[in-house]
Parts: C-alpha cells; structure tokens; sequence
C-alpha cells in the first residue's frame, strides 16, 4: 500500500492518504489491516476508505461521518475503479466543522494526482 503521510495539518488535526490496487470489500479489510499492522495508523481517530469494487462501491466512514461517500464520489470522477483509497485522520482536539470535508477531499486529490503522475 502506497502512502503519503503528514500531507494536511489543521488545529491540531493530521491527515494522511493511502491507496492500493483492490478487487473486492474483503481485500480491502485485508489492506486495512496491513495498514493497521503499523503502530501509527492503528492508533488513528479515523482510517475511513472508499472502493469502486467488482461488487460495486463500497465504504466505510470509520466514525468519520460522511467520509467514505466523499471518497467515493471521488473515486468516480477520476473513473479509478479496482483502487481502494484510505484517508487516515488523528485528531487534534478541535473540532474541523465542514473544514474536514474539505480535507478529505484534499488527501483524496494528492492520492489521484500521484497515482496519474505515475501513469
């Protein structure tokens, strides 16, 4: 799994970004829990992901309300499917508002422009 860390700082709050090549929600529990095998992420508020999957769009918020369907939407604009996208956030201790939304988007467009750089 691919990941960008420290990519967005807010009142406290961080945000990573991490993705991989995914067939299917079971392989993406399998990615996450890789992902979760380092201390760091499994220590997160929110590791909240967003599939475009064989089985059709799959997320999951992971307490992060609203997350999961931002990713999603994202995904679909990019037309990337068969690519889970995992947007990790810890928090701060100040509550971001809308302002996460936007960091959500923000990681989720680092993950894509990095992923289109490659080709």
């Amino acid at each position: 799994m691919r990941t960008f860390d420290k990519i967005i700082s807010d009142r406290g709050s961080k945000y990573a970004v991490s993705g991989a090549p995914c067939r299917d929600a079971e392989e993406a529990r399998t990615l996450i829990e890789g992902l979760k095998k380092a201390k760091k992420f499994a220590k997160a508020t929110h590791n909240s992901w967003g599939l475009l999957g064989a089985d059709g769009p799959v997320k999951n918020d992971d307490g992060e309300s609203g997350a999961g369907m931002i990713i999603l939407q994202q995904l679909e604009a990019a037309g990337l499917e068969g690519h889970l996208v995992v947007v990790t956030r810890w928090y701060g201790g100040k509550h971001l508002g809308g302002d996460r939304f936007r960091h959500v988007r923000d990681a989720v467009t680092h993950y894509l422009d990095a992923v289109r750089a490659e080709g």
